[in-house]
Parts: C-alpha cells; structure tokens; sequence
C-alpha cells in the first residue's frame, strides 16, 4: 500500500494503531484490525474536516457529527477523542484519559465495548448493533437540514453541518442500512457522507463466503453519488473525496475504501484473526517495530502528536465555534423569538405555554378511538412545540399522525423546514432516523400498527439505552383489528415492550388519558416513551363522575372508588380500552351488592415510580381479590394481582373476524367479567 504521509502525520495515524493494538491487549478483549485499518480515515477528519470544537462537543448544536457505525471498533473514536483532546461539556475533564484507554472494556472506564451516548463525551450514538449507526446518521443528516431551514437566515447560516458515518460489511449486510440509504437518496441528504470500509473480512472470514453484490451498484441506484478511494492510506485521495462530497448538492455520498485489516502487522494484516481478538504480544511488538515505535513501550503518546491534534481540531474547531458564537449573538438581536426556540432546544426545555392548546374531551358515551384523539391532541401539542416533527411508516391516513394546522408542512429538499415526513414502508430505519433526529435536539416521532413494533423493537432499545425521548406512536392495538386477523392483531407485543428498561409504555383509556399521555411523554428527557392505540372507538369517560385523567401522570391511578367507602371486595385493574369494559362491569356489580374498585393502569413505569404509600393506597394490599383485563398475554400484571388475582387476557393468538364477534369469543364480555369477578371475590373469601 502506498503511504502518502508526512512523518508528522504518519506519527499520529501510527498513535491510533499502537493505542487501539494495547487497549485490546489489555482488555483481552475487542477489536483492534479496524481501527489499525482505519487510523488514516479517523485522522483526517478529525484533524482536517469535522467543523467540530473539542472543548463543546455537546452544546454547539450546528457541529459537524461523527458517527462510527462499525461500532465494534470503538477504539479508534477512543483514541481519537482522546488525541483531540475532547472535553465532557460541564466539567472540563478529559472525555477519555490514557487511563480510560488502559482500561478499555473495564467497569468505570468510559471506554465501554462499543461506543455509548451519555456515556463518553463525543459519541454521538450509541453503536453497536450494525446498520444502527448509518440509519441513526440519516435522522442526523434530516434534522441538519430542517434546522437550516426553519432558522437560517440571509447572511446568519447557523447551520451547514455535515454528517460523517463510518461503516463496515456488516453495516452492509443489515436490512437497516438498505432501508436508511434507500430513505437518504430519496431525501438527497447531500449533507450526508458513508465511508464504507471495504476490507473484505468479516469474523467467519473473508467476505466472499457470503457477500457478492455490487455495494457501489446498489448505492448508485439508490441515488447516491458514489465514490472510490483504492488506499485508505492515501491522504491525497481521501482529502479528494471530502472535497467531491461538499460540492456535492443533490445526493448523499458513499466513499468506498479500501483497507487492510490490522495494517502493518507482518502476520494478522489482512487475516480475520485480527478482526475480533487481541494481536498477541509478540505481535504487537513486531507490528511496532514495522511501525518504528518502540516494542516496548505501552500506551505510549509523544507529545508532538498532541500538538499536532491541537494545531488542526484544536485551533480551527475552537474558531469556527467562536465564528458561530458570534452570528448567533447577531442573530439572537435581530430574530429574537427564533434565538429563544434554539436555546430552548439546546437546554432541552419546552417552550412557554407548550401545553395551552390541550384542552379537555367532554364525556361521550360514543366516544373516539384512541388513534383519532392521538391525532388531534398530536396537533394540539405540536401547534405550541415548533420543533415536535415526525411521520408514519406510509400509515397516516391510519394512525392519524399528520399534523394538519396552518404552516406544518411536508419535510422535502424544497421544503426542509416541513414537519410531516413520510418514511416509507421502512420501520427499522424510521425509527432509527427518529433516533437521530432526537439525538440532534428535536422531539421526533414516528408511527404504525402496533404489530410492526417488532421491526422498531432494536431501535427502541437503543433509544432506551441512550436515554433519549423518542416518541414511538402505535395504533391497531388489539384483536380489535378484526378482519385482518392474527398477523395484525398484537397480543405480547405490550409485554415485550414493557420488559425493555427505561422505556415508558402508555396505552390511554379514553381521549382524555391520551392528552395526559402525551403531557407525560414530552415532559420525560431522558426515556422514550411509547403510545399505544386503539382502533375501534371508546367511551370518553365522565370526569364529574369518576376521577381526573391527570392520575396518568402518576401511571396508574383509582378511576372509580367502592361505593361503601371502606375498602373493596374486589379491584379490577386493566388499561385502554379494557378500561370502560371494567367500569360496565362494575357498575351491574355494585347493583348486585358487590364492593368494586376500578383502578385503571395505563403505564406501569410510571407506576412502578410512585412512592410505595401511593402504590398501596392505589391497591391496598389486604384486597387480594384482584381480577386484571387486557387484550394481550399476561406477563408483567401478576406483581399486581397477586397469587390470588386472576388475569382476562389473551393466551394465545387472535383471530380474522368482526370485532365485536371476536371480544365475545375470547371473553372480553361484561357477563364473562362479571362471573370472573363474582368467582375471584368469593374464592377470596
């Protein structure tokens, strides 16, 4: 391979490749032949392209992003920020000490396995799962572009940053990546750029055993503009290809690069061996010796490669973020009011009077289904948060996402201020955009049936891990569907999305539990939250006579209290549209005599956060009548009902039939609810 260096530079790439060689060693554990590959890449943009300052890697909301998708090579973003002399935002310290790369993959070293958000200071996504990191980048490269157009003006261009992703044939190889490039071309994110790595080797071997197509081919048709780099340490060719990219408007941009795994060691370059293990000593030592480091030496950093991180990212990030500094205090006299939304965004604030807008639903026995008042509490919010945004997997018309009001807009190359989007028949990629759209400071949605969360379920795990509020809206939540039989009707889908941590799961019983829904979701900073919907109508329920929707703030709460005062024989527990089918059964009871207690449960995150007198009050625990109603299997509700609670839910999967014919034939009747409940009071008797 040719090397077109200069010894200073030449230093600085080889740091990167020693860095990564000893962490791994240390650890005994990772991945140290991509990030050897890859030093000249990381390099360069670090230290010649990223519009991007070291000591406000968070708060400058117009930085260019960095986002390794090859997650698995998280050693070359660590050795990266740590030469760059990256800051953590508040305090100051050193985003990654030489002591946190000692302990690479260590509890307490902020260099966990793959790159974590919120973990380390720089890493703009968490990554890992591959494809994540390239589709995430896609929301990141949306979000670029409809800043520009809601806040530049003539002569203040806040932001004109660009996207950079660096992925492997494994990113190639996951579905997502086709869904993400194929939304990105359509879009023509020309702010967005893909290296790919293209080294030929996976852990199996070489990428032949299973990876023919023409990765160029397909991009092409996908509407990128697609370039060649044959030595990815060919500074000069690289430099060229950054060059093609920014004058590149109308496409997003794929760099195809070849490397060799583990460069520069005599045995394992170019060998799978060195794709997921550590070199060994003896090799390392060699591999520095070709080098010309010395083979002794671990860790080692001459001071001359600091400097020459901070004579490029050092002094040009720390004057363009002064430059930028300096516009927005222009801009801030002359376009107040658009000056306070971006502070907004940058503190994560809601604005003024975000919630005047939502008022409340009057009682009818008729009442909306829940995706219906979703839609109109959606506008409601949205007319007061300029930057709430989002779309719908080709469902709109269905789950009623689009916001409708004056100037809302459709988001297009012409249009990129718009707020509705349409994502296309891509779920993983959709909300992996949304993702990135949160992770750039919007408060992003995105929706469908609730069936498809399985194909949003990785990207939902990951907004959980990172602790951003992504909204995941879903609708059609039951055997409720009706005709379209078991593929569409969801019944573990709640169960599987309540046991992902850090995720707060709503399903509203009436329009006034999803205003209270929403209200709690867009208050939460730090943890997606997930609306489910239903599709046939419900009762808005009479608030004079039962009690307020503001107990979802609390996730659960007691709608309608035993007529005696003391406590109840019997407490239905049950959530959505199950809620009003709990009240009809109640209400025949306490006519006949029996004490009935509805509590109604629409998230138990929020719940489970509540003090334990509050929990008790709600359910006291000498009642151990307890009988629990919902159209989904049972796990997660026996913490709530007990040894001695039973459940009236779904034990297997649904069926294809009228909606109406379905609840009588699984049981969801008010006479089967009443008999269970008569025989579960008397049995605790």
């Amino acid at each position: 391979m040719t090397l077109s260096m200069t010894p200073a530079e030449k230093l600085a790439v080889d740091t990167i490749r020693t860095l990564s060689m000893d962490a791994v060693q240390a650890a005994n554990s990772g991945h140290p032949g991509t990030p050897m590959a890859l030093a000249p890449l990381g390099y360069l943009l670090f230290n010649e392209v990223l519009n991007y300052d070291p000591a406000n890697p968070k708060h400058w909301l117009g930085r260019d992003r960095f986002v390794l998708s090859a997650g698995h090579a998280s050693m070359l973003l660590y050795s990266l920020l740590h030469l760059a002399g990256v800051k953590e935002q508040d305090s100051g310290q050193p985003a990654v000490s030489l002591d946190d790369i000692k302990n690479f993959r260590q509890i307490g070293s902020k260099c966990a396995g793959h790159p974590e958000y919120g973990h380390v200071a720089g890493a703009e996504v968490t990554t890992g799962p591959l494809g994540a990191g390239v589709a995430t980048s896609v929301g990141m490269a949306i979000a670029a572009q409809w800043f520009a157009g809601r806040y530049n003006k003539e002569n203040f261009p806040l932001f004109d940053y660009n996207v950079y992703a660096v992925c492997g044939d494994g990113d190639m190889m996951e579905g997502i990546s086709s869904e993400a490039a194929s939304l990105a071309g359509h879009l023509k994110l020309s702010n967005l750029c893909w290296f790919y790595d293209d080294n030929k080797i996976t852990i199996e071997g070489s990428t032949a055993l299973a990876f023919t197509e023409n990765v160029a081919k397909r991009f092409d048709a996908y509407g990128w503009n697609v370039l060649h780099v044959d030595d990815v340490n060919d500074l000069p060719a690289l430099r060229k290809a950054v060059e093609t990219f920014r004058k590149t408007a109308d496409k997003p941009t794929l760099v195809i690069v070849k490397s060799q795994i583990a460069f520069g060691s005599p045995k394992l370059a170019g060998s799978h061996e060195a794709h997921g293990a550590p070199l060994g000593e003896e090799e390392i030592k060699a591999t520095k010796s070709a080098y010309g480091f010395d083979p002794e030496k671990k860790f080692h950093v001459a001071p001359a490669v600091y400097q020459t991180f901070a004579d490029g990212i050092g002094k040009r990030g720390a004057a363009v973020y002064a430059e930028k500094g300096k516009l927005f205090t222009a801009y801030a006299e002359k376009y107040p009011e658009l000056a306070a939304e971006i502070e907004s965004i940058i503190l994560g604030k809601l604005p003024d009077g975000w919630e005047t807008e939502m008022v409340p639903f009057p009682a009818d026995a008729k009442g909306m289904a829940s995706r219906a008042s979703s839609g109109k509490v959606l506008n409601q919010l949205a007319a007061k948060l300029p930057w709430l945004l989002g779309g719908s997997a080709d469902l709109a018309p269905s789950n009623l996402t689009w916001l409708k009001f004056d100037g809302a807009g459709e988001f297009s190359t012409q249009t990129p201020a718009g707020r509705n989007f349409h994502f296309g028949i891509r779920e993983h990629a959709m909300a992996a955009a949304a993702n990135g759209m949160t992770l750039s400071g919007l408060r992003a949605y995105c929706a469908t049936f609730f069936v498809f969360a399985d194909y949003l379920r990785p990207a939902i795990r990951l907004s959980a891990l990172m602790k951003i509020p992504t909204l995941y809206i879903f609708t059609h939540d039951s055997i409720g569907v009706g005709e379209d039989g078991p593929t569409h009707q969801p019944v573990e889908h709640l169960a599987s999305l309540r046991a992902i941590p850090n995720v707060a799961v709503f399903r509203p019983a009436d329009a006034n539990e999803v205003s209270e829904s929403y209200k709690a979701a867009v208050q939460m900073t730090q943890t997606p939250s997930v609306l489910v919907l239903t599709r046939q109508n419900l009762p808005t329920i009479d608030r004079t006579r039962f009690a307020s929707a503001a107990g979802v703030q609390k996730g659960g709460y007691v709608l309608a209290r035993e007529a005696t005062g003391s406590l109840p024989e019997l407490i239905f527990l049950a959530s959505g549209s199950e809620v009003g089918l709990c009240l009809e059964a109640r209400e025949k009871l306490t006519a006949e005599g029996l004490s009935v207690r509805v509590v109604s449960m629409p998230c138990f995150e929020l719940f489970e956060q509540q003090p334990e007198s509050y929990r008790n009050e709600v359910l006291p625990p000498q009642v151990k009548a307890r009988v629990g109603v919902e159209l989904g299997v049972e796990q997660g509700w026996r913490k709530y009902l007990g040894d001695s609670g039973v459940f009236l839910g779904m034990s297997g999967f649904g069926a294809s039939g009228p909606a109406g014919t379905l609840m009588k034939h699984f049981g969801f009747t008010v006479e089967n609810l009443c008999k269970t409940a008569k025989e579960t009071a008397a049995a605790g008797k």
